[in-house]
């Protein structure tokens, strides 16, 4: 997955799923989220797993207390491991590896080879509908000095558009605010389309089409990933990117 990112030997990125973990059901077993009900001896475990297979100092993995807003956070050292109130984190700090947490929602992974900074987004509904990807694009050229034409972008493993459907009173705000594009219509059910509205508002900004991944993996349909949608209660897997 990201073929965008395979030629940056010093760029680590992770998508995990839902096995090779241990867990209590429903969160069976790759649960990464301490925030669902399950043990959380079993959650510590699962990071341990993680930490170990990959290296990743878990002193030096930063996650979110995600609350689906447009909040980004710059992170420049490893002194609090949890960010709270916060959906997008950035940083340019090499040994810092950044984790957003979903089951359904968007993650999105940013790097800027030029000047060496990665963030991890959390573009649920809410998020993507308040552009926190464009935002956070933008706070790395403001933070970062980063061109958003030099920026990559892998979208990971998330709900699509052949099972997120959505009232039409919800269907009505999507076309009245970003066009009629981003709803699908089908037997009578409306259907949103995350993924290119993300793509969209990245494009808006100056990020190039050719530097945009989505993986076409819905997290609705394969029981390979955590689904809120389909499973209500269930575990998180995660999106992980730092710099070696």
């Amino acid at each position: 997955m990201c073929e965008i990112f395979k030629n940056y030997k010093e760029l680590f990125y992770l998508f995990t799923n839902r096995y090779g973990g241990v867990s209590s059901k429903p969160y069976d077993s790759l649960n990464l989220a301490d925030y669902v009900g399950d043990d959380i001896k079993n959650v510590i475990k699962n990071r341990l797993i993680i930490s170990q297979k990959y290296f990743i100092d878990l002193k030096n993995l930063i996650y979110m207390n995600q609350i689906h807003s447009d909040n980004i956070e710059i992170i420049e050292n490893s002194m609090v491991n949890k960010i709270e109130n916060t959906d997008a984190i950035l940083t340019k700090t090499r040994g810092i590896f950044l984790m957003v947490l979903v089951a359904d929602c968007v993650p999105i992974l940013l790097f800027d080879p030029v000047k060496k900074a990665v963030g991890a987004v959390h573009a649920g509904r809410n998020p993507t509908f308040k552009k926190i990807s464009q935002k956070a694009v933008l706070k790395m050229k403001e933070s970062f000095k980063s061109d958003p034409k030099d920026i990559l972008v892998c979208m990971g493993p998330s709900i699509r558009s052949c099972c997120y459907e959505v009232s039409k009173s919800l269907a009505d705000i999507a076309v009245k605010n970003f066009g009629k594009k981003y709803v699908l219509k089908r037997d009578g059910r409306f259907y949103l389309d995350l993924q290119t509205l993300n793509k969209d508002e990245l494009l808006e900004i100056g990020v190039k089409e050719e530097n945009i991944e989505i993986s076409n993996k819905c997290t609705c349909c394969l029981k390979d990933y955590f689904s809120y949608r389909r499973e209500r209660v269930t575990g998180r897997f995660a999106a992980i990117i730092g710099l070696r």
